[in-house]
């Protein structure tokens, strides 16, 4: 498995992230463990979650993820071959809203104790919080990995000023800076990334670790019509968002190149993302054993320029 440097972190993972937004909704902790073991022995080492989830699940409260991945932690002894990433600051959780200091500290501490473990490698800003000084919470972080307790930090749903803010405070106050970036950014979902953040990110040498990396579903192929939608619980979502002329165009493309590599939609849909520059790891999530193999074989897949200029073309807003 080659590795890829997070950043300037010193952290080095694998080309594909296992998002653990699944575990405690679609997957219960059995299926969990089972699947995070076949993910470390196929060769991965990056697993991302968040203290939030599976918040939105009936009856859960948030936490649930990382509690079933400290679990396996614990059960499986596998720490040391994991890159742990988890998050802080999404708005109302448990009362405490944003990246206050205050609310770094004790969402730290939770973290670490559901998780099972004395440090988180990559702890993330889940959202910006523009109404608390960058120079604070990058000093709470700062604090957090003075203490052991944090390796490295990274941002999630930053837009371009405000990373660019946060990574100038970082220089001028001798504050840790942001190594990662976590944005939405998928061939469907490419504008809101690709038009000014990239750039930066490659300038800057920012990893990017990009979420809805199959679009909800969608660019697996199992939603081509709207007799589909109940196939999983993002099935309404995935139609409606991409369930169009540009959404189909991009699933024939996929098709055509799926067939011709022996590959599936979905595996083509993330070899297009480790293609592009910038981008560390794609996030995905897997909720059964053959999904993940699925997963596993894709850096594998060696897409020619062509292929890469096919899907573009056919996931442009409006193709040439």
């Amino acid at each position: 498995m080659q590795l890829r440097p997070l950043g300037q972190s010193g952290l080095y993972v694998s080309p594909l992230c296992f998002g653990g937004n699944v575990f405690g909704w679609t997957v219960d902790e059995r299926t969990a463990f089972t699947l995070l073991d076949a993910w470390v022995d196929a060769g991965f080492n990056f697993i991302d979650t968040a203290n939030v989830y599976s918040r939105w699940v009936p009856g859960n409260t948030g936490g649930e993820s990382e509690t079933i991945i400290g679990k396996w932690l614990r059960h499986s002894g596998k720490r040391h071959r994991i890159v742990l990433a988890t998050k802080v600051g999404k708005d109302e959780f448990e009362g405490r809203p944003g990246l206050h200091p205050r609310h770094i500290r004790h969402a730290v501490e939770a973290s670490l104790k559901r998780l099972q473990t004395d440090c988180i490698d990559l702890y993330q800003s889940h959202d910006d919080d523009l109404e608390v000084p960058m120079e604070d919470s990058l000093g709470a972080y700062a604090d957090l990995i003075a203490a052991g307790k944090v390796r490295a930090i990274g941002a999630s749903n930053f837009n371009a000023d405000r990373l660019q803010l946060a990574l100038t405070t970082s220089q001028q106050h001798g504050l840790p800076r942001y190594e990662s970036l976590q944005p939405n950014y998928n061939l469907l979902d490419r504008a809101g990334f690709a038009d000014v953040l990239q750039p930066l990110c490659v300038a800057k040498q920012v990893g990017v670790i990009n979420y809805y990396a199959l679009a909800r579903g969608f660019l697996t192929g199992k939603y081509r019509s709207l007799g589909d939608t109940g196939k999983s619980p993002r099935g309404a979502a995935a139609a409606e968002l991409y369930l169009n002329p540009r959404g189909l165009r991009t699933l024939a493309a996929l098709d055509q190149v799926a067939q011709r590599l022996s590959a599936t939609p979905g595996q083509i849909a993330l070899a297009w993302q480790m293609a592009q520059p910038g981008i560390t790891a794609p996030i995905a999530s897997a909720t059964s054993l053959a999904q993940l193999r699925d997963l596993v074989a894709v850096p594998q897949l060696a897409l020619g320029d062509e292929d890469i200029g096919l899907l573009r073309q056919a996931s442009a807003v409006a193709p040439g």
